[in-house]
């Protein structure tokens, strides 16, 4: 274990918590925003134990997961409109709290959080199943193909996790408004899956066929 990965991993951890943190209570206007710190737990401490596990078992996952700096033009625009509607979606959130416009009920939040839950388990899963599982569109050196697990149901497993996850996250943090914000996702992870499969087929042996074998890409029999 180095001292500057673990620092590194940390202190980004920490820089989420404040601005995530941020982005919802100074909206809500009040610490008694409980959705906003249920949300925050549900999310930062699964994500803290995956780290340390990463820390310990592949330190090279962990430093992929680590780096968000995308080198193609047209993933960096994907990444900053999805800064965007994360933005968005977490003020709105805060003053949906604040101004009550639309109040769920406690059993609707809980349903919620145990989807969202149950999305990170899905989110791990795939880390497990792939050690090649980049946040940037890229073809690593010795990077084999997988296609078996959930890649041999889907293409892209972790975008099937994330759409669960991001499509669970307004309904923990009680705001509907925020859900159709964050229907923006779905343009917006469509244009960055076609990108990427056009670098892995023309960058990573084998991927073609794949593509060929497994005919969805995020949810089976749709899409």
């Amino acid at each position: 274990m180095t001292k500057e990965l673990f620092i590194q991993a940390i202190l980004k951890m920490i820089a989420g918590v404040v601005i995530i943190g941020g982005l919802l209570f100074v909206p809500a206007g009040s610490a008694n925003y409980w959705q906003g710190w249920l949300f925050l737990a549900v999310l930062f401490i699964p994500m803290f134990v995956a780290g340390i596990i990463m820390m310990f078992k592949n330190q090279d996952l962990l430093k992929k997961r680590l780096n968000a700096k995308e080198e193609q033009t047209e993933q960096k625009l994907v990444v900053l409109f999805s800064a965007l509607m994360f933005i968005a979606s977490f003020v709105v959130a805060g003053l949906n709290f604040r101004y009550q416009w639309i109040i769920l009920p406690t059993w609707a939040i809980v349903l919620a959080t145990i989807v969202f839950l149950l999305a990170y388990l899905l989110y791990a899963e795939v880390i497990r199943e792939n050690e090649f599982l980049s946040r940037t569109i890229e073809v690593q050196e010795n990077q084999k193909v997988v296609d078996t697990g959930l890649y041999g149901i889907v293409r892209h497993p972790m975008y099937m996790a994330t759409l669960l996850l991001f499509g669970a996250m307004p309904w923990v943090l009680g705001s509907p408004i925020s859900f159709i914000i964050m229907l923006i996702y779905i343009p917006i992870i469509t244009k960055r899956i076609k990108n990427e499969e056009q670098v892995l087929k023309e960058g990573l042996q084998g991927y073609s066929d794949y593509c060929e074998k497994i005919r969805y890409r995020i949810i089976p029999f749709i899409y």
